[in-house]
């Protein structure tokens, strides 16, 4: 009688199986040493810190500037590179704070990457940053300004929490459409006008300083009331003292929305 070999029975379609596994398994450990390899090769000491003092011009811009998103927020915990795309070139980096702890609106996911909005120029810049060493938090608040109607809105869990009339930037100096967010918080004392300012993640399109700093745009107070509604300011946002002891108690971070109506 015949010897049936180890490869007629099936033996030789094991074998060849057994070695795919292992080349396949060889593949993954290559590609994440690739990956870990390159994360390794980011030497955060030779990119530009992104910050509203900075303009970053290879940053790349918003692709849909007037959309919502679904809260998401995230803080860096130690500087993070920034990308182009996911697994694309760094191109800068963001730190842990800026007036305060720095925390960033996701705009996009791309499995293991987040999109989030900067608070450097130019307006709408953007970067990738790999989901991990980052704080998440969600922020259920929603700021609309409209610059038409002069008017800003706030809301919660898509519930108005008020709207008011608001002075906003002069033909000369706008207020930038568009999607930015809630930078920071600031209450300063010697500032007469208004000791509580809100620094966004914009600014003026059309002045480089203002007031000794880099443009930014903000919300904040103002003593007198015949600017709410009007086209007067410099850019930023002026509103009624209801209206910033509101806008006070928002989480940093979150989305606020420039528009034209």
């Amino acid at each position: 009688m015949r010897k049936v070999r180890a490869d007629e029975r099936g033996g030789g379609s094991i074998g060849a199986l057994a070695v795919l596994l292992v080349l396949g398994a060889v593949a993954v450990v290559g590609i994440l040493g690739n990956r870990k390899h390159a994360e390794a090769a980011v030497d955060l000491s030779t990119l530009t810190g992104t910050s509203t003092q900075m303009t970053i011009p290879s940053a790349p811009l918003d692709p849909d500037p007037f959309a919502l998103t679904d809260g998401l927020v995230v803080h860096p915990r130690a500087q993070t590179a920034l990308y182009s795309a996911p697994d694309g070139d760094a191109f800068a980096k963001i730190g842990p704070t800026q007036f305060g702890p720095t925390w960033l609106p996701v705009v996009e996911q791309s499995d293991g990457w987040l999109r989030v909005l900067l608070p450097s120029k130019p307006n709408r810049s953007t970067g990738w940053v790999r989901d991990e060493g980052l704080d998440r938090a969600s922020s259920a608040y929603l700021i609309r300004v409209h610059t038409a109607s002069r008017t800003i809105e706030l809301s919660e869990h898509g519930k108005s929490l008020g709207s008011w009339k608001a002075g906003v930037g002069a033909q000369q100096t706008p207020t930038p459409p568009g999607r930015t967010f809630l930078l920071g918080s600031i209450i300063d004392n010697k500032r007469s006008a208004s000791p509580i300012v809100l620094p966004l993640g914009a600014h003026s399109p059309t002045l480089d300083t203002f007031g000794g700093g880099p443009g930014t745009v903000a919300i904040h107070g103002w003593p007198r009331p015949d600017v709410f509604g009007a086209a007067i300011s410099a850019g930023c946002v002026r509103v009624p003292k209801v209206a910033l002891a509101k806008l006070q108690k928002v989480p940093l971070g979150t989305l606020v929305l420039i528009d034209s109506k």
